[in-house]
């Protein structure tokens, strides 16, 4: 059965150009209306300019589909609060969230100003907040909600040049795993796509012949699962050029050493064992670590755990907390 989105009503920030215009297209064909955000500036985030926007909203309408232009500035709260009021008030609600909107300030971490570190992480990350944030009341109330963020390799690999994108990028990961924990109770499911294609971000960094393979389209559709009806949650998805791929955060089993050997020389002694990937795995969220840890200690002692913490903290939880 083929995924659709009709009655579903989505925004997609940062959709003027790359990767957002292929999002917001991709869910207008697919039966979403869809609100296309975008502030207009240029790669830095300077100027501004609903021009973009329009031009997409406008491809959206000659497809017979149901298009809107906001250029709402994401870093800026009560801009991202007016765009999702505005929505509501049109067609009812929103219920797909695909927070895309980023700009580049590239340089050094020696060179790079203090600045241009800050409004990189306005941008990527306090602006994905906001957009959660604005929309995440609503989801709640109507018991449905969709949300994608985009990080990147830079933030989950590493990158010469990126530490405020990089900084931004892995911290969404971070708000992901933590949101998509508080909306399982009211099917908020919350992912995040790490893509790579050819944008206005990459075309000067790799040969023609590669950036065609990478066009942006290809991203969309691992975008649309990941918003779909039945989506995952929690999940991070790699996406590019036809591949897709899903990246896990492991640990690996480790050891638990007796108290004599809480000591630096007993982990050089055992560090091939302690960082052996052979048995890593990705935990589930903050108290299964605390647990893992905490088990073998307390076994050693003769300590019985009555109940997982992971366990006492997921039931703890509930849609009013």
């Amino acid at each position: 059965m083929a995924i659709r989105f009709d009655g579903r009503v989505a925004i997609v920030t940062g959709a003027g150009n790359g990767l957002g215009r292929a999002h917001a297209l991709g869910l207008a064909s697919r039966g979403a209306k869809v609100v296309v955000n975008d502030f207009g500036g240029a790669r830095d985030g300077t100027g501004g300019s609903l021009t973009a926007a329009e031009t997409v909203v406008e491809e959206i309408r000659k497809a017979g589909g149901t298009a809107m232009a906001d250029g709402a500035d994401v870093s800026n709260f009560e801009q991202v609060t007016a765009m999702v009021e505005r929505a509501t008030k049109e067609w009812g609600s929103v219920d797909i969230m695909c927070a895309n909107a980023g700009i580049l300030r590239d340089k050094s971490f020696g060179k790079m100003e203090v600045a241009d570190f800050a409004k990189v992480l306005d941008v990527h990350l306090v602006g994905t907040f906001y957009c959660c944030k604005a929309v995440w009341n609503g989801m709640r109330e109507r018991n449905y909600g969709r949300i994608v963020m985009t990080t990147s390799s830079s933030g989950l690999f590493g990158n010469f040049g990126q530490a405020n994108y990089g900084a931004a990028k892995s911290g969404m990961v971070g708000l992901m795993n933590v949101l998509a924990e508080e909306g399982r109770k009211t099917n908020i499911r919350v992912n995040i796509i790490s893509p790579t294609a050819a944008t206005r971000m990459t075309e000067e960094l790799l040969p023609p012949q590669a950036l065609q393979l990478m066009k942006p389209e290809a991203i969309t559709p691992a975008v649309e699962y990941l918003l779909s009806e039945d989506a995952p949650t929690r999940t991070i998805m790699g996406a590019g050029a036809g591949s897709f791929a899903v990246i896990k955060i492991l640990e690996t089993e480790g050891i638990n050493l007796p108290p004599e050997e809480w000591t630096p020389d007993a982990i050089a002694a055992h560090f091939a064992e302690i960082s052996d990937m052979s048995k890593a795995r990705a935990l589930q969220g903050a108290f299964e670590q605390t647990q893992k840890y905490v088990g073998p200690a307390a076994a050693r002692l003769g300590i019985k755990l009555l109940v997982s913490l992971s366990s006492r903290a997921r039931a703890s939880a509930s849609p009013e907390s």
